[in-house]
């Protein structure tokens, strides 16, 4: 190469923004090794400032002891916002509102509103306790009749299993922001033409809270795609091509699921979102990459404990 000739590479095409914000989601632990994991993934991600982080509610309220001991260490001992995923299912009204006045009284100021799967498992017909809350408005009403929460609700750009239409669906969350929900977070998905749509749709209906897209890097494709059968969320073939033959290659699997995840998170920056929820699986690393390519950095003078 001569002194004339540049050795200067191609410029990436897109702008790192420095306006994005983050949220993670984390489900509670069931053993001692599962809990290390996560707290390794909650100090690891808490210096890139989320805007809160979050703690899944199993269902039936299986797991309700351990998301409020999780919510409340994460309030107690690092400085991320949490909030509490909170469902209707198998409790009565009082149950849940003592639930929700002992997030507010350790320090949560954020709940998660859900109406929760049906306790008898997919495919069962969801039935309300007869003394409990009939569906998540009635839900994120008596949150926010308690003390003054930030509630977050859930949207499906695919249309949730059980509504009748995409209508019907909209409908649904345009009568939880009624009740008084802030911010809805959409169940995952992997074509973002999917998301934009739906996100013309109620606007359309003049629904205005923000409305977050949910991502999953996916940690296992056989996995996630039995998630996303079970959500109603579609899995495009050219995702399965894309991790075809990986699934006793683990090292090839993440970084394929590293680049999908990016490819698709910097397509909707380009686009103009800013906001982005992602489902960690209680696993830092790919979010962490993720993240790094959005711009985002941990500050050095900030600790995450």
């Amino acid at each position: 190469m001569s002194e004339n000739e540049s050795c200067d590479f191609p410029r990436a095409s897109r702008t790192i923004c420095p306006d994005i914000r983050v949220s993670f989601e984390f489900f509670p632990p069931k053993t001692v090794a599962m809990e290390a994991t996560l707290w390794e993934s909650i100090f690891r991600l808490a210096p890139l400032r989320p805007s809160f982080v979050s703690v899944t509610y199993g269902a039936g309220g299986t797991t309700r002891e351990r998301t409020h001991a999780t919510v409340a260490r994460i309030a107690r001992e690092t400085i991320v916002k949490p909030a509490a995923h909170l469902t209707c299912v198998a409790a009565t009204r009082d149950e849940i509102d003592e639930i929700v006045k002992g997030y507010w009284e350790a320090g949560v100021r954020h709940i998660v509103a859900l109406r929760g799967d049906p306790q008898d498992g997919v495919g069962a017909k969801f039935r309300p306790h007869p003394q409990g809350y009939e569906n998540s408005a009635a839900l994120v009403a008596g949150v926010r009749r308690i003390a003054d929460f930030e509630v977050s609700v859930s949207a499906y750009p695919e249309r949730h299993p059980e509504s009748a239409s995409v209508e019907a669906d909209v409908d649904v969350l345009k009568a939880k922001i009624d009740a008084g929900a802030t911010r809805a977070i959409t169940q995952f998905f992997f074509e973002n033409e999917c998301y934009l749509r739906y996100l013309d749709k109620v606007r359309s209906k003049g629904v205005d809270i923000p409305i977050i897209p949910g991502i999953v890097p996916v940690q296992s494709f056989k996995q996630t795609a039995n998630f996303a059968a079970r959500a109603g969320a579609s899995v495009p073939q050219w995702l399965a091509d894309r991790f075809e033959g990986l699934d006793d290659d683990p090292q090839t699997r993440r970084l394929v699921a590293a680049t999908v995840a990016a490819e698709q998170v910097l397509d909707l920056v380009d686009r103009g979102v800013r906001d982005f929820h992602f489902y960690t699986m209680n696993r830092a690393d790919l979010v962490y990459a993720i993240c790094h390519l959005l711009g985002l950095r941990p500050n050095p003078e900030q600790k995450a404990a």
